[in-house]
């Protein structure tokens, strides 16, 4: 079970800490716990019903009318909106509740409602990311375990890959692209979404993966020749070896387009070798695959 400040709580459902008071006192919305040193908490259910809260008054309802439904009332409207509104947030934060439950059919069945209604990229790049980056808080905060993680990396893994599978092999294209994640950096997530768009783009692609060894990604750029080479570094390498990292890509692949993004290069303060482009999105990296055809 998880606890949260009021800072995180509004960082979660996007509701100001000063609004949050006003609901607790005047409202009576939730109601927080103490620590035996008198610091206020709050707990999942209190995060869920903020999140339903938030989703209805962000959609017409009075804050009024809202405190006076009981859950299940709360739970009806909240269907309701999801099931009739177009507004991204609204399913990214039913995705958070969903999690929090670890309730997989609810969140399948979630998601396919979604790609319904927006196809398969825009829920990616629209809804799966803005969630994960929500999950991140969550990570950082210590209010979700692994267990929350694997299960949300799995279901979202596989309608990837099923993405993937869906689009035709570009068998005759003529720019090739090594797609991969280095050593020991295993959070795949990204790069298997930039697969989807590579190859829907018409790129020919190698997919290699989580955590390929250096001499094993010279060996299939020696027998491929990729005109790209696309990567993620999330926590890998460290900031203070990243610097070398790159000079060594760089390096080791001078006639290769070297495409990174993520976290680490986020942070970096030195000049980037000239063959190497961070690009800091999905749609930034579809812009420019665009300008390469």
């Amino acid at each position: 079970m998880g606890t949260y400040s009021i800072k995180e709580l509004e960082q979660l459902s996007g509701i100001k800490a000063h609004t949050i008071r006003i609901w607790e006192k005047r409202h009576k919305l939730i109601e927080p716990s103490r620590t035996n040193t008198n610091i206020r908490y709050y707990s999942d259910y209190d995060l869920k019903k903020i999140i339903n809260v938030s989703l209805l008054n962000n959609n017409g309802f009075k804050i009024s009318a809202i405190a006076r439904m009981n859950e299940a009332e709360l739970i009806e409207k909240v269907i309701e909106l999801s099931n009739s509104g177009k507004e991204k947030r609204i399913y990214i934060d039913q995705l958070v509740t969903q999690m929090l439950d670890l309730d997989e059919e609810k969140f399948e069945a979630e998601l396919d409602g979604i790609e319904t209604k927006f196809g398969f990229e825009a829920t990616i790049t629209e809804v799966i990311y803005p969630f994960l980056e929500k999950i991140g808080v969550l990570w950082q905060t210590g209010n979700i375990t692994p267990a929350h993680e694997h299960f949300i990396s799995n279901l979202v893994r596989q309608r990837l890959i099923v993405g993937i599978a869906s689009l035709p092999v570009a068998s005759k294209a003529t720019i090739r692209a090594v797609l991969f994640l280095p050593e020991h950096e295993l959070h795949e997530i990204a790069l298997l979404f930039f697969h989807y768009i590579t190859r829907k783009a018409g790129f020919k692609t190698f997919y290699l993966g989580q955590s390929v060894p250096h001499e094993d990604l010279k060996t299939v750029c020696s027998i491929h020749k990729p005109h790209l080479l696309i990567t993620s570094l999330t926590t890998i390498p460290t900031i203070n070896q990243l610097n070398a990292y790159l000079q060594k890509l760089s390096s080791d692949f001078p006639s290769s387009k070297i495409l990174a993004t993520g976290s680490m290069l986020r942070k970096a303060s030195f000049h980037f070798p000239s063959n190497l482009k961070f690009f800091k999105d999905a749609f930034e990296l579809k812009s420019i695959l665009a300008a390469m055809k």
